[in-house]
């Protein structure tokens, strides 16, 4: 006997689907998540230590437990290597720990703001990275019920959304939907190419309800070195709450201002462009200058570069200095380039 792993649902529309789980509200939930990625990255040879968080979420499979309260309680707690990292907020104190590094920093939030969202990672949350899914749906977007499926114990409509562009190297989103409180519970992306999914964010065990006001605070072990650090006023949460690309010296952006990405194009064919990368040093035998050794050499009214690409994403490196990045195809890119700002 094999249990039927479809449960009998009531028949709903992708329109009604689609608006129940934009208006779904619950006081909070805890729970297991797996997130599994491959992107089908090249590894990038004699890359410099701890730049390795640059593809952490791009490869590999990684397990973290979730607990979430409405409407600025967050705790995120990352297993990996027998080490743990944990973000939390509970509202007034936000913090960051690496039990690997033995360091910890802490995050005062000024009275009448709330806890950054920064302070709270939402790579791991399933219903964050579907709202990342559904801000792209426009008349480029076929959207339908697909069947139903078993996500966490739970009873779950999947909701399936297919670009109709070609220009993108999405394939499919499929979001598993929990039929009782209409919240994400599964998002999983398929490439253009191939049968195995690029990127797979859900949960494996799940439960509804406020967890207690002590999940989110946090006591640092004894030993663990403290940086306190306070919220401006104004402004982004200082980068220390979230784990941040390293990006060898090579290609350090020369400016802030600079580095701020400018999207270029919208939903599916959106494409991030990152002005004043210098490309000093992308030549030689750095890490990057050997990959880039091997990638064909492009040019066109932007100029000239090198484009790199996977199944997933794509990337223009030019010579002037500019980086263009996308879930979309090399052609989409140089178009990209022509449009955009010198």
């Amino acid at each position: 006997m094999v249990a039927d792993a479809s449960p009998k649902l009531p028949t709903i529309t992708a329109q009604d689907l689609l608006a129940k789980v934009q208006t779904a509200k619950v006081d909070g939930l805890s729970g297991t998540v797996r997130s599994t990625a491959d992107l089908g990255l090249p590894a990038i040879p004699g890359a410099p230590a701890g730049s390795e968080q640059v593809t952490e979420l791009l490869s590999g499979e990684h397990t973290a437990r979730v607990a979430l309260a409405s409407p600025d309680k967050a705790r995120v707690s990352i297993l990996d290597n027998q080490s743990e990292r944990v973000w939390t907020t509970d509202g007034k104190t936000a913090w960051a720990y690496d039990s690997a590094k033995r360091e910890a920093t802490r995050l005062t939030v000024p009275a009448h703001s709330t806890a950054p969202e920064k302070a709270k990672p939402s790579n791991y949350d399933p219903q964050a990275v579907a709202k990342r899914f559904l801000a792209a749906i426009d008349p480029t977007t076929t959207v339908q019920v697909s069947g139903t499926e078993k996500v966490a114990g739970r009873d779950a409509y999947k909701l399936r959304l297919v670009p109709k562009t070609d220009k993108t190297t999405v394939g499919s989103v499929t979001l598993a939907i929990d039929s009782k409180t209409w919240v994400p519970l599964d998002v999983t992306v398929m490439p253009r190419s191939g049968n195995d999914p690029a990127v797979e964010v859900g949960f494996t065990s799940v439960s509804f309800g406020a967890p207690a006001a002590s999940t989110f605070t946090f006591t640092p072990p004894q030993g663990v070195k403290v940086t306190d650090q306070k919220l401006p006023s104004k402004g982004a949460a200082p980068g220390k709450l979230t784990p941040k690309p390293v990006m060898p010296k090579q290609v350090t952006p020369q400016g802030a201002a600079e580095a701020k990405p400018t999207v270029i194009g919208t939903g599916w064919e959106s494409v991030a462009m990152v002005k004043g990368v210098q490309t000093a040093g992308l030549t030689g035998n750095g890490p990057l200058a050997q990959l880039l050794a091997k990638a064909p050499t492009v040019q066109g009214s932007w100029g000239k570069g090198k484009v790199l690409t996977s199944k997933m994403v794509s990337a223009l490196i030019t010579d002037d200095g500019r980086v263009f990045v996308g879930l979309v195809t090399p052609d989409t890119l140089q178009a990209a380039a022509a449009k955009a700002p010198r």
